[in-house]
């Protein structure tokens, strides 16, 4: 048995006092805090529609507009990988995060993969829209043992589905790849993997919805009815695509951030995360690596703390060049251009786990950030809960609350 399974561990660290401003919390001293729960449980007997499931990876996490917490995650039945049956699941939190349903489903149909999820809030008329990457049965990215690579256009599809009702029920899945993915890369060769995210996307200050997707951004304005697709392209009008998995964010000119993974050779030549500024109408500058973001090839997750006075984005991935561990929350004071405050997760250790592959267990990897109504930042993070064995090993999902004067830790604004 483990010893904090469906529990919660809260710890309070120091006596740190904040006067926060109203945008960005209450004004009132507060005291650092932090509390911590094992959320989505591989291996530990959630079930749903007759699985049981044995992992749980790729985190989205949003606040709806009735300050609802939504935890979304993929449910990998039968083992940890990429591929196989793989069903959107999710849980549901009315109080900030401290407690949560049992396990719900977005989508589980049929034995492909449903993942990627993406979710934004459109907080003008409520509805909760969830993006995702399909693809059938049989296949996968790299045409791993057991299954056919990913070559043709139709192997790897978009769908959506929305929520109208604070997330108790969704839509069926639409498939909306002819006109969101599209057929070729730059260089003519087809465009068959793709990916959503994953993660969350944003609704800008115009109410414009955006959905941070492979090589472009997804978006719509007019709440949904239409969705359309920017191609992420540099100042020369050339096809931007040495990134993958992408986060979006407004910044206070009004224009958009994108902080991505990147692959192959572009991460070889800095092995840090890839920034680019623009607009959906004048597209944006030309990607390149932020010297303070290390990044072992992994996807990472930002949030607009705040727009008053002093501005704060937050940040969160794992801090390494080599490893997806030593998860590190920043803060940027200057809409991202650099993350003077920093803080390790670990410094709020997970509670001790008993009997999993002789106590190697590491927290890191996906996240996904949302800021509560009581004016903490959630975080869901991945757990690989026996690293001995990475490849059988079960993986969960924790989550993370904690507040402006715990990521500070005693640092003056």
């Amino acid at each position: 048995m483990r010893s904090w399974r469906n529990s919660t561990a809260v710890m309070l660290v120091g006596c740190l006092v904040v006067g926060m401003a109203v945008a960005g919390g209450p004004a009132v001293a507060a005291p650092a805090s932090h509390s911590e729960r094992l959320l989505f449980d591989g291996g530990g007997g959630e079930s749903l529609n007759g699985i049981t499931y044995h992992s749980f990876r790729i985190p989205s996490l949003v606040r709806t507009r009735s300050d609802t917490l939504l935890a979304f995650a993929e449910g990998r039945a039968a083992d940890n990988r990429d591929w196989g049956n793989i069903n959107l699941v999710y849980k549901r939190s009315t109080d900030n995060g401290a407690t949560w349903s049992a396990l719900r489903e977005v989508v589980g149909a049929g034995q492909g993969t449903w993942g990627n999820p993406t979710a934004v809030v459109d907080r003008d008329t409520g509805t909760v829209w969830m993006f995702m990457s399909w693809n059938p049965a049989g296949y996968s990215q790299n045409g791993d043992a057991g299954t056919t690579r990913i070559t043709a256009w139709e192997h790897r599809k978009v769908y959506v589905s929305r929520s109208t009702d604070d997330g108790l029920s969704w839509t069926d899945p639409v498939d909306m790849s002819a006109s969101l993915k599209p057929r070729t890369f730059g260089n003519g060769t087809t465009w068959a993997w793709d990916a959503m995210g994953p993660g969350v996307g944003v609704q800008t200050s115009t109410g414009r919805l955006v959905i941070p997707a492979l090589h472009r951004n997804i978006y719509s304005d007019d709440h949904g009815t239409t969705w359309k697709v920017q191609r992420l392209t540099s100042a020369g009008g050339g096809y931007q695509e040495g990134t993958s998995e992408g986060t979006v964010l407004e910044l206070r000119d009004g224009r958009l951030m994108r902080n991505d993974r990147a692959v192959g050779s572009v991460w070889e030549a800095a092995k840090r995360r890839w920034v680019a500024r623009g607009t959906v109408e004048g597209g944006f500058d030309t990607f390149a690596p932020d010297p303070t973001l290390l990044d072992p090839r992994a996807q990472g997750s930002i949030l607009r703390y705040n727009t008053d006075s002093p501005t704060r984005i937050v940040f969160l991935n794992s801090a390494s060049t080599e490893t997806r561990t030593k998860m590190t929350v920043r803060i940027s004071y200057d809409e991202g251009r650099s993350w003077p405050v920093y803080r390790r997760l670990s410094d709020a250790p997970l509670p001790a786990w008993s009997g999993l592959g002789g106590g190697n267990v590491a927290e890191g990897g996906y996240s996904s950030l949302a800021k509560t109504a009581d004016y903490h930042v959630g975080a869901l993070v991945e757990v690989n809960e026996n690293t001995s064995a990475s490849d059988t090993s079960r993986r969960s999902i924790v989550f993370r609350k904690f507040n402006l004067p715990w990521m500070l830790n005693g640092t003056p604004e």
